[in-house]
């Protein structure tokens, strides 16, 4: 893929339904596939509804389908009551085209009244046994007012890039509540510990009420789909990002 292209890359957000929800938690392909396994589990859980998708004609595209019927890759949803619109990503973000996305995404959310934005995240960080938790880097509009009486620690130190990059920079000089809810995850794909861990950490934030309870099987359900993704977005990684780049 020519860099530059992506650098240029246009996003148009489609909407088909109606959105409700003050917050937009967000899972995309990366490694493990931990946030977009997790965001996906929370789809099916809430029986959320799909209400818009997101097309990047400059980019390369991948069309999942499943029993034969295909799905745009990157999808939003959102259901009556439930406080959160999610949105599912199964394209490949390069990080020259992350403030581009970013950019159209958040000019969305704030057309829509939604007021924080959350990106689950799986990270290659080394770490031990004690570590498999979820960690947190947040706006400090959004932890006042989600994460004072949250169980989840901050990340210590590091530096992140690509969209949760420019969610977490739009949202230091902005009225947006921005975090990434981060864990340690594995190559495996999909990483369900790592994801499982996420599910519970937006559900005790957010109070949604979520069965993580058919989570593994869940998520032994996807695997052969997300294993051939997984792949996809290693390469497509090695190809964006030749150096490693700690932990995010």
């Amino acid at each position: 893929m020519d860099p530059q292209s992506a650098t240029d890359a246009t996003f148009e957000i489609h909407e088909t339904g109606d959105t409700t929800g003050e917050a937009l938690v967000a899972g995309f392909s990366e490694f493990g596939l931990a946030g977009l396994t997790a965001v996906d589990y929370l789809v099916e859980q809430l029986g959320l509804e799909p209400v818009g998708h997101v097309t990047a004609p400059d980019l390369p595209t991948i069309t999942p389908f499943d029993q034969g019927t295909p799905r745009h890759p990157v999808r939003l949803f959102s259901g009556e009551s439930v406080p959160v619109v999610v949105l599912v990503s199964e394209l490949f973000v390069p990080t020259t085209a992350a403030r581009s996305f970013s950019d159209a995404l958040l000019s969305w959310t704030e057309d829509a009244d939604i007021s924080e934005t959350v990106v689950c995240s799986g990270v290659q960080m080394p770490h031990a046994e004690t570590d498999h938790r979820t960690f947190y880097v947040a706006t400090e509009d959004y932890r006042q007012a989600r994460l004072d009486d949250a169980d989840v620690p901050p990340m210590a130190t590091g530096f992140t890039d690509g969209v949760k990059a420019s969610v977490l920079a739009r949202g230091i000089d902005s009225p947006l509540g921005a975090c990434v809810f981060a864990t340690p995850a594995h190559a495996q794909a999909p990483d369900a510990e790592a994801a499982l861990r996420l599910v519970e950490t937006v559900d005790d934030v957010y109070g949604l009420g979520v069965d993580t309870g058919p989570m593994e099987s869940f998520a032994s359900e996807v695997q052969r789909h997300y294993q051939d993704l997984a792949e996809r977005v290693e390469l497509a990684r090695e190809e964006q990002q030749p150096e490693d780049r700690m932990y995010m």
